[in-house]
């Protein structure tokens, strides 16, 4: 009988040679990831010119996406901004305008798939090809999970999480095709942790992590290498009127953060190119702390610093 074929010794050991330089490889490329992040803790990269850019901001009639506009517009940037709400919209143009910057107004429910086409067709006619986009628009009851409506649930989801679909595949092809492009996704800090009286909330911001992260692993394997960028922001608490009831139990060490301190913050990391950032910046460390110990170390921190929001019913 026919015996059966045996490993080759020879090509055992060239295996296992290439698994051997693919490991050291890799331990090599870690641990210099690992050394340049802490580099970049103390030697931020240098700042990006964004005088030459289009950023879209949805959200953009009021508080931190209001900032937003201004702040990206006195570095040159010609703003879009983006909002349901056209009154308010229009203020921050003209507001944005007679500051000497470069503003635009558009009108547009981001939950709407169609809407969102159209709008940006018009962009394109009439301003330009976005190149940064900033998911910014964002709202968040603050109640118990049961005592949650359907419709709140539902358009909390809409909006916190299947605009920035609606909005990536209608702008990104574009950014491809220009090989320059960069997205800002407003997660937040109940995106790392979860909080009582927030829980489809923090389902919506731990899925935008989730979205942002997939999304740059599905570029990084794209053939075409496009120069797209993302950077996730985990806010704590902007005081832009969305949190009605917060408390902490170290108010100065863990106070609202001012929505214009908020945009700075996110227009830094963004020009920076951070993958992702906090406000403020020691959160992340945190959330890192939180992760590697036991849940139930987690829970005890959670207890310790005692912050969240209460009910507003």
């Amino acid at each position: 009988m026919p015996q059966e074929d045996q490993p080759n010794p020879g090509v055992q050991l060239y295996n296992a040679v290439l698994i051997l330089v693919d490991m050291l490889v890799f331990i090599a490329k870690a641990t210099y990831n690992i050394v340049m992040s802490l580099v970049h803790l103390v030697a931020p990269p240098e700042a990006e010119d964004v005088s030459q850019d289009i950023v879209l901001i949805t959200g953009a009639g009021h508080g931190m996406g209001k900032c937003l506009a201004l702040q990206y517009s006195a570095l040159g940037a010609k703003v879009v901004c983006m909002d349901i709400n056209e009154k308010t919209n229009l203020e921050t143009v003209a507001e944005v305008n007679q500051r000497g910057g470069k503003a635009f107004g558009f009108v547009c429910d981001v939950t709407n798939r169609q809407q969102i086409v159209e709008v940006v067709e018009k962009i394109k006619q009439q301003v330009g090809v976005i190149t940064i986009l900033v998911n910014n628009a964002g709202i968040m009851p603050t109640h118990p999970l049961l005592q949650q409506t359907e419709q709140e649930i539902t358009k909390t989801f809409n909006i916190n999480v299947m605009a920035h679909f609606w909005l990536i595949q209608t702008l990104l092809p574009d950014m491809i095709q220009k090989n320059r492009g960069h997205i800002v996704a407003l997660s937040s800090v109940a995106g790392l942790v979860g909080f009582k009286n927030l829980v489809p909330y923090c389902g919506t911001k731990f899925a935008v992590r989730g979205i942002m992260e997939a999304l740059a692993e599905e570029l990084r394997s794209d053939p075409r290498k496009p120069n797209i960028k993302f950077t996730s922001i985990y806010p704590y608490m902007v005081d832009t009127g969305l949190c009605k009831r917060p408390h902490t139990r170290f108010p100065s060490l863990m106070k609202m953060v001012k929505p214009e301190h908020a945009a700075a913050a996110i227009i830094d990391a963004q020009r920076r190119g951070l993958v992702e950032a906090s406000i403020p910046r020691y959160l992340l460390y945190l959330n890192t702390f939180m992760r590697i110990f036991p849940l139930k170390n987690g829970q005890l921190l959670g207890d310790f610093l005692d912050t969240g929001v209460n009910s507003d019913l």
